[in-house]
């Protein structure tokens, strides 16, 4: 708690922790030194999750969509952004800067995978699901728009 400042974060960073014994905590050859090992390895997943967090901070779409550049014209007029904009404002925040990256700037799933920092396969699963949602968000905007 005194690290995140926030109980849910807090049983996060526990849980990532633990996660990390069971994974390495064969390595350790001392036993005794057991909690020593625990809280660095705590205060090093924070750090590393404050760095990550510090690099590529979350923002609400609504909130910088004033600071995206404007899509070129062709992908406007292939996309027909009159509908798909508005719906893509509405899928989950963890895929739709796949499905943006991907479809609007039209960026390679390498490049994705390097900006989210998440692996290739991550890249192509949140792209797919965002679309399925996408696709179950069209025929709603249109009927509405009708």
């Amino acid at each position: 708690m005194n690290l995140t400042r926030a109980e849910s974060d807090a049983l996060d960073l526990t849980q990532q922790t633990f996660y990390v014994w069971a994974k390495k905590g064969h390595q350790l050859r001392d036993a005794s030194r057991v909690k020593s090992w625990l809280f660095t390895t705590l205060n090093r997943t924070f750090l590393t999750g404050q760095t990550r967090q510090t690099r590529f901070p979350h923002h609400n779409l609504e909130d910088v969509a004033h600071e995206l550049p404007a899509p070129s014209p062709e992908v406007v007029c292939r996309s027909g952004s009159s509908q798909v904009l508005p719906a893509l404002a509405k899928v989950d925040a963890v895929y739709q800067s796949a499905v943006a990256l991907y479809y609007l700037e039209e960026r390679s799933y390498k490049d994705i995978a390097v900006a989210l920092n998440v692996p290739i396969g991550t890249v192509k699963s949140r792209i797919a699901r965002g679309i399925a949602q996408l696709k179950g968000l069209l025929p709603r905007i249109a009927g509405e728009e009708a």
